[in-house]
């Protein structure tokens, strides 16, 4: 092969790159302004107003109190992604036509979000409607962007090219919070509501994330696949995906000890704010300004362990991550009460271990999947990270039933980065990359 096609070759490749880090661009806004700011405390206050005099709310005739609505329908949200994923997954990877499955999946979502303008008075149900869509086609998007990793990247680029994905969301979503944040404090300058503010915030999420998807659509391509057997329906071909995973048992493996110590990272970015608001008595702005802080940092973390993984390897930089989630934890535990300074400080360490952790996890996986199966395994993947995320939840909620206090509750989670330390110290990543049949990188 020529020096001139493998140049071409490679401004191709440096192209598509571009393109796919702007879907992260895109749709981690919905991630940061929405999800984790804006719609819960909204869409509760909305429920709250709808409910009757005992409080509850009656969807489809059910009984549910006004204060759970939300978290009901994210776990519907789960519910539907898991039931989803395993059949666009395993058609993308028959097909190979992955791009207007990634479209369709992109633009469901971003219509439900912009449609979240619509939420006022006592729209609940709208409003739990809107995020069981929109947080399900977050989802199948994301998984269908992660499976294009393998195909953009060799694997000697893989880290610094996961980690530059999860940088440009990270750099979005703190750019359009930082907006939404200055509309919402001020916006009786502005002559809005609060109510009406919000509005504004979570319909602009929707527009950016599909003004921002036209980017990668028109620079990612597809690759055609040979033409396989035909596609389970739900559970059945998620049972069939995990029986292909039991023919490779390292990356099984290293499933496992991401679900573990992910879960304790996803427990501890929802359980930050009760910690910081409950136990720290800290108000509304500070805990904000910490959510804003990590946007930040996590762009910075995520780049900075890409680097070092290209002197390290991934695996190695992941278990230093799980070190300092740890430390990070112990730290939180002594933290003093109404000293924003110090949670300030705390938002810092997360920030700084949050990007990195999640890139080159992703990165870690894309060497362990079979050729041809990409988007399948990735959709196992994504609900290890989305769908699997409740023990943590679970084992913060008894310690602090059990304890009484949120300091044993946030320090008991340093079991989920210890074991997942221990399971992924266990993994030998080399001998688990040629099993799924793929060339091993100089460092991992």
């Amino acid at each position: 092969m020529g020096t001139e096609t493998l140049v071409a070759e490679a401004a191709d490749r440096r192209r598509e790159q571009r393109g796919w880090y702007f879907y992260d661009w895109a749709c981690s806004v919905y991630s940061t302004s929405v999800l984790t700011v804006f719609l819960g405390p909204y869409l509760t206050s909305v429920a709250e107003d709808a409910a009757d005099a005992d409080g509850y709310v009656h969807p489809l005739g059910v009984p549910v109190r006004a204060g759970s609505f939300f978290a009901y329908s994210v776990s519907l949200s789960v519910i539907a992604a898991v039931l989803v994923m395993p059949l666009v997954g395993a058609a993308a990877d028959r097909t190979g036509r992955k791009k207007p499955l990634l479209a369709a999946a992109a633009y469901t979502g971003a219509a439900a979000t912009t449609a979240m303008f619509f939420l006022g008075g006592d729209r609940y149900l709208l409003g739990g409607v809107l995020l069981i869509v929109a947080n399900a086609a977050s989802a199948v998007g994301a998984m269908l962007y992660n499976s294009y990793l393998p195909q953009i990247a060799p694997p000697e680029e893989r880290d610094a090219v996961s980690s530059r994905g999860w940088a440009f969301g990270y750099a979005a979503g703190s750019l359009v919070l930082v907006v939404n944040l200055v509309l919402y404090t001020a916006h009786d300058s502005f002559g809005l509501s609060e109510g009406m503010a919000v509005r504004i915030c979570l319909a602009s999420a929707g527009l950016w994330w599909g003004a921002f998807t036209l980017v990668p659509l028109r620079r990612l391509r597809d690759r055609r696949a040979p033409a396989k057997e035909a596609t389970a329906p739900g559970f059945r071909q998620l049972a069939a995906t995990v029986r292909d995973m039991r023919r490779h048992p390292l990356t099984l493996a290293f499933l496992l000890a991401y679900l573990v110590y992910n879960d304790g990272i996803q427990t501890v970015i929802s359980q930050a704010s009760i910690y910081g608001s409950e136990e720290l008595d800290l108000g509304q702005s500070t805990l904000i300004g910490a959510v804003l802080l990590v946007q930040v940092l996590a762009v910075a973390g995520a780049l900075g362990m890409g680097r070092l993984a290209r002197i390290y390897g991934a695996k190695r930089t992941i278990l230093g991550s799980l070190v300092a989630w740890t430390v990070t934890l112990a730290a939180g535990y002594f933290l003093p009460a109404g000293a924003p300074v110090w949670f300030f400080v705390l938002a810092a360490g997360i920030g700084l271990v949050l990007g990195g952790s999640q890139a080159l996890s992703r990165s870690l996986f894309s060497h362990l999947v079979p050729p041809g199966k990409e988007a399948e395994y990735f959709s196992a993947y994504e609900m290890s990270d989305r769908g699997m995320s409740w023990l943590g939840p679970l084992l913060f909620g008894i310690t602090y039933q059990l304890t009484g206090s949120y300091r044993d509750a946030i320090i008991s989670l340093v079991a989920f980065f210890a074991l997942g330390f221990v399971l992924l110290a266990r993994v030998p990543v080399r001998q688990a990359i040629r099993d799924a049949g793929n060339a091993v990188p100089e460092k991992i």
